[in-house]
């Protein structure tokens, strides 16, 4: 009776064990309740009870949100992606000059003014997935370490952003391109784009197959998965919504600039794992990326609210991003025990 006692305790304390996206989710509550306290005794305001403050939040955080979809589905891999952010730069820049309106006095290209809105969404989408293909073909066939595919891509995505207009701004943009990144739209297809690829990673083989790369590569490839194409695949769908989070960007601007999406890179794959998706690969959803993606939002916004410094954000927002890995690394141990 004892050893089956013993044996049985495990299971026990697995099925007592919260969700994951549940106990993030009550971390997001506690943040939150902490702004709220904290903002009545410093302000004498309310962090909660303010709406324009909670819509701004979401608002700056869909795009970054967006990244975030497509980083998760990399890191899941076993993978990391640096480059979404200068793919952000890069594609508004160029989808930009397509959607500049007829009326405007210096357009990039003066015989392409006044296009359909589809044709500056779709070159915009397609640049960033042809960034998300040399990604992803020059980690599976060179076997470099995604870390370095990826910085290079970083790098030369900036360039080509600031060399497009030789670090011009983009302007004079159509009222139809505009309008995706009016109002809550934003929001819309975070949302969207967040249900579409949940549903993708759990019930479909393209989700089966990115957590079993993530989980164990070489079991994958003797199962018969096809690593290097699927893993070109992942990257593409990473480069795409980057590009699409590039192209809300500019809408939402009503401008472009080479400068766009500094830093988005660190914030998606902070929202990724702080949402629970390891480093490890394998392991990660994209329920809990969205929570991690409004925790970020939150500390910004509570951070501005309470007045405190931007130079001190950056460092706690530092700390957060180390402590998140360091919980993940404690949890994989602890499952390895189990």
């Amino acid at each position: 009776m004892t050893t089956t006692s013993e044996s049985l305790a495990p299971l026990r304390t697995r099925r007592r064990k919260l969700p994951t996206e549940l106990s993030i989710l009550l971390v997001l509550a506690g943040i939150a309740l902490i702004f709220e306290l904290l903002g009545w005794i410093f302000v004498g305001q309310s962090f909660l009870m303010n709406q324009q403050r909670l819509t701004i939040m979401i608002l700056q955080v869909s795009v970054v949100g967006i990244i975030a979809v497509g980083v998760t589905q990399v890191i899941i891999t076993g993978g990391i992606d640096l480059s979404s952010g200068s793919v952000v730069g890069m594609t508004a820049m160029i989808a930009a000059s397509f959607a500049q309106s007829a009326d405007w006095a210096r357009p990039v290209y003066p015989a392409l003014v006044g296009l359909p809105v589809i044709i500056p969404l779709f070159i915009g989408l397609a640049i960033g997935t042809l960034a998300g293909v040399i990604n992803g073909s020059l980690i599976s066939f060179t076997k470099i370490p995604p870390f370095i595919a990826t910085l290079g891509m970083m790098v030369s995505a900036r360039g080509v952003a600031k060399w497009y207009t030789k670090g011009q701004p983009v302007s004079g943009l159509t009222p139809e391109f505009n309008f995706i990144g009016f109002g809550i739209w934003p929001v819309v297809i975070f949302l969207g784009v967040a249900l579409i690829f949940h549903v993708a990673l759990r019930y479909t083989r393209y989700g089966k197959f990115t957590y079993a790369i993530g989980a164990n590569p070489q079991a994958a490839r003797v199962s018969g998965i096809n690593i290097e194409k699927h893993l070109i695949k992942v990257y593409a769908i990473a480069g795409m919504l980057a590009g699409l989070a590039g192209l809300v960007t500019a809408a939402r601007a009503q401008t472009a600039q080479a400068g766009m999406g500094v830093m988005y890179e660190l914030d998606a794959i902070a929202a990724a794992v702080i949402g629970g998706t390891s480093l490890a690969g394998g392991q990660g959803r994209i329920t809990g990326t969205v929570i991690g993606t409004i925790i970020l939002g939150t500390m910004t916004s509570g951070f501005t609210f309470l007045r405190i410094d931007a130079y001190y954000q950056e460092i706690i927002k530092g700390m957060i991003i180390v402590a998140a890995v360091v919980a993940d690394q404690y949890r994989q141990r602890k499952r390895k025990k189990v």
